[in-house]
């Protein structure tokens, strides 16, 4: 693969598995990243970090929910709530690994983590057919007392394993914190920010049109490349758990994938190459950002080797 011109501004994105389960092995494997993130900034980049949350954020709501069935005067939190805390704790560890990393190499920059809320239509038809899967598994008793409880959840059965609650994925529409964001970056902070894909919120006109959470998820990976857009950012990097994309993956005919234009991506999505909920949503996430202004691209690669990536040497680039 050929060499070419690192860009300037540089939006990478962690995946939530990649951080680990606990805040232990969370601590452990920031530490681990930060180095590789400290090596894209010697490059010549800013960078601004966002980061998945699946099992932070189940956690926290799980440790609420056992927490209410021991003692009722413990609140249940909901998910928006949820959230907003797992942005907070993990940019906390990423700052302070980052802190460690940049003390050890003798740098001085600032880190910044914002807790981002992202905007979303009221209307986006997610809202009316929820499929993403939160919580803890219910009884079928569990889930009647549930639906007594909160008569706008939608709570299914999944696959003879009990009953969960569900909710929308609805699109990202606009960065409520974007200015916020653009203007730490312009006074030379390292930004962490829309972990998890942001607090998914919307107008409420009830209350002179201020913002208010809904219980929703957001793409990490759309999240991610809107905030690629709206940092005018030149290059988005989408770190995952293998060096390249792949077609026919884990076949024997499995072939990695190290340049491909937006069309040829999209063939490929169209084509079932990808799997639906791992790698379909980065490629779908790519195109999107590549097709948004000429000279952008997107890297798909493995955190290990994020800093070889941006260079050129490892992982998938897609451009137009």
């Amino acid at each position: 693969m050929a060499k070419f011109e690192s860009p300037n501004r540089v939006v990478i994105a962690l995946g939530g598995n990649a951080l680990g389960n606990t805040p232990v092995e969370q601590i452990k494997r920031v530490r681990e990243a930060a180095p590789t993130l400290l090596k894209v900034i010697e490059m010549g980049n800013e960078i601004i970090i966002t980061h998945g949350n699946g099992p932070q954020v189940g956690m926290i709501q799980n440790a609420f929910a056992v927490a209410h069935g021991v003692d009722p005067t413990y609140p249940k939190i909901d998910l928006p709530e949820c959230g907003a805390m797992s942005q907070g704790y993990i940019g906390y560890h990423l700052q302070q690994a980052i802190g460690v990393a940049m003390h050890k190499a003798y740098k001085r920059w600032h880190v910044a983590t914002v807790v981002t809320q992202i905007e979303v239509d009221p209307d986006d038809p997610s809202f009316q057919n929820p499929t993403k899967p939160i919580g803890a598994f219910m009884t079928e008793e569990q889930a009647a007392d549930e639906r007594a409880e909160h008569p706008e959840w939608t709570i299914v059965e999944d696959s003879g394993r009990g009953y969960r609650r569900v909710v929308a994925s609805p699109e990202p529409k606009k960065i409520v914190e974007a200015s916020s964001v653009l203007n730490l970056l312009d006074n030379e902070f390292i930004v962490i920010a829309c972990g998890g894909g942001g607090v998914p919120v919307v107008r409420d006109y009830s209350d002179k049109g201020a913002y208010k959470g809904v219980a929703a998820v957001i793409d990490k990976d759309m999240a991610g490349e809107l905030l690629a857009e709206d940092c005018r950012a030149d290059m988005l990097v989408l770190l995952t758990a293998v060096d390249h994309v792949a077609i026919n993956f884990g076949r024997s005919d499995q072939q990695d994938l190290e340049d491909l234009t937006s069309e040829q991506a999209r063939e490929y999505a169209d084509a079932g190459q990808f799997g639906k909920g791992s790698m379909e949503p980065k490629v779908r996430a790519a195109i999107r950002f590549v097709e948004s202004r000429p000279g952008r691209t997107c890297i798909i690669g493995s955190l290990e080797r994020a800093a070889e990536a941006i260079a050129g040497l490892s992982g998938t680039r897609i451009h137009l």
